[in-house]
């Protein structure tokens, strides 16, 4: 998406406006805000340029109701302020931010939404982590509410609400959240970082791409980069199981499926065979018709339409000479225990899961039944690429340029965004840097076996303390979590080679360490050496070839 003059100048104008009226506001501020209540509620008569200030409340120690289960009595006091910005007619852009009544360390942390967006609580677990650091942090709503993450139904028929939901939302949020931090502390932050994953992730790299003066640091993890084909992925992989009868995949054909691909595809590339999942899926190649038995349906194999859904989900959407049109999922991705294809498969409101894109272009009785992916694909990105697919495109040289630092995370395990986007897009920037190490200096890509979208997966999947998962890793630092990496990293540290990635013992911490293997920077991975404890990171090198 390209503003025309007049829209680029008000836009210069209402951001130097809303940094005007914050540091005419200071006196709203005092040097300990954690002093008194006052503060905090002053900041309802803030004045910025086309925003709302809602509310602005302290929250005692260990948060708010309607944080639910993640209220946590660690949790120091807070002031939440909640805004909505309307910079245009048919935008409403809400943005919540918690800034700490005492410690402050100086950052400005914003965070990523999900999904189609529309909700602020959202963002809550990965806010927490930022509150724990001592950061002013914020969310942003995307501007789509009344949408939620899985259902854009609302959206139909409001443009501006698809380009404050792919593009100026999170920039929106960034710019309100840092002038509302500098009234409240009298002071500007000396440093912003942003972390998010899945359309949260896309966020990011629309910051580093269009926005690049806005963060010093940004993690992001399995980011939707091509919006309009990964929601067209979604749509052919449920039409693939339920379009026809007997070819949807039960969970016991999932399993049946899972183990077949982790027997052939195991031991792989740098993957250990013992290990409960896929280390190095794009070193092995499976054919789920290995598992046919034709039209019996017995639970230890595969009937011939149970195999044609397999196959349409490794390779993803064709033409109808076969030839792919974009990524499919990879091996070990069946029963990841999160987004796996079970939930591909599922219609919680009787229709296929993010479905709402397309009634943008075709309305909302539009029959999806008839999907043709060649045919409506073209439609689809004549209309909304453009708009939705900025992530596509862009440049990095900028952010590069004003010294920024960006981290990228995916799953190989994730069957919701495929994994290979990441790839490629840390390839494209590769060579528009001019090669590996030039892009390698500020820019990091980490692959994780066994990982899902954004949590959990059969493989280590504690590594990063700012994402949704609300689960520590054993300790804070560099060494086993990329937030912490990125910070070190942006203050002048080398930047990380690898982290180490944990899984505990069901889940918790409190029953120890299960495993721990070390994520490598792309294109390393992490290889065995000899013959040491496979639970023991030490015992695993990073390396692009096999240690000799």
């Amino acid at each position: 998406m390209v503003l025309g003059n007049s829209r680029r100048t008000r836009r210069r104008v209402w951001i130097r406006g809303l940094l005007a009226s914050a540091a005419g506001l200071l006196a709203l501020a005092i040097a300990a805000p954690g002093a008194a209540a006052t503060p905090c509620e002053a900041l309802r008569r803030l004045n910025l340029p086309d925003t709302v200030i809602k509310s602005a409340e302290v929250v005692p120690p260990g948060g708010f109701a309607a944080m639910g289960p993640i209220r946590a009595q660690d949790l120091p006091a807070f002031c939440r302020v909640v805004a909505s910005v309307r910079t245009e007619p048919g935008s409403d852009i809400g943005v919540e931010i918690w800034l700490p009544l005492s410690g402050w360390r100086g950052v400005f942390h914003g965070n990523g939404n999900g999904g189609f967006g529309g909700v602020l609580a959202a963002g809550y677990g990965p806010m927490t982590a930022g509150l724990r650091r001592g950061y002013a942090t914020a969310v942003t709503d995307t501007g789509t509410a009344p949408a939620t993450p899985l259902d854009g139904e609302a959206l139909i028929g409001q443009p501006q609400k698809w380009r404050d939901w792919a593009r100026r939302s999170t920039h929106v949020m960034t710019v309100t959240g840092k002038a509302i931090t500098e009234a409240f502390y009298g002071a500007p932050a000396r440093r912003a970082y942003y972390t998010g994953c899945s359309t949260g992730g896309q966020e990011g790299l629309i910051e580093a791409l269009y926005y690049p003066h806005d963060y010093d640091g940004i993690l992001v993890g399995a980011p939707v980069i091509n919006r309009t084909w990964g929601h067209g992925a979604v749509l052919w992989n449920d039409l693939a199981a339920n379009l026809e009868p007997g070819r949807r995949l039960s969970e016991v054909k999932l399993r049946l499926l899972s183990k077949a691909a982790l027997q052939r595809c195991g031991a792989s590339g740098s993957g250990l065979s013992r290990d409960p999942f896929i280390g190095d899926p794009k070193a092995c190649r499976f054919d789920p018709g290995e598992l046919a038995c034709g039209d019996q349906d017995r639970e230890d194999c595969l009937t011939a339409g149970e195999v044609a859904t397999a196959r349409a989900f490794y390779s993803g959407p064709t033409d109808r000479r076969g030839r792919p049109l974009f990524y499919g999922w990879l091996p070990g991705s069946e029963t990841t225990g999160h987004f796996d294809w079970s939930f591909l498969q599922s219609r919680p409101n009787g229709e296929p899961p993010f479905v709402s894109l397309f009634k943008w272009v075709f309305g909302s009785d539009w029959d999806w039944s008839a999907f043709q992916v060649e045919r409506d694909m073209a439609k689809v990105d004549a209309a909304l690429g453009p708009i939705v697919n900025d992530a596509t495109r862009g440049s990095l040289r900028d952010f590069r340029a004003r010294g920024g630092k960006l981290i990228i995370y995916h799953g190989w395990a994730d069957s919701l965004v495929p994994p290979d986007q990441s790839v490629a897009f840390y390839e494209r920037a590769v060579q528009e840097a001019g090669g590996l190490e030039e892009a390698r200096g500020f820019a990091r890509l980490f692959m994780a076996p066994g990982f899902s979208h954004c949590a959990g997966g059969p493989g280590p999947d504690v590594f990063n303390a700012a994402g949704a998962a609300a689960i520590p890793p054993p300790t804070a630092t560099p060494r086993h979590d990329l937030f912490a990496a990125l910070v070190d990293w942006v203050e002048g540290a080398p930047a990380p080679d690898q982290v180490i990635s944990t899984r505990y013992v069901d889940g918790s911490p409190a029953k120890g360490v299960a495993m721990q293997r070390p994520l490598c920077a792309y294109p390393a991975k992490a290889w065995r050496r000899g013959s040491g404890d496979p639970n023991n990171p030490a015992s695993f090198v990073c390396s692009v070839s096999p240690p000799t």
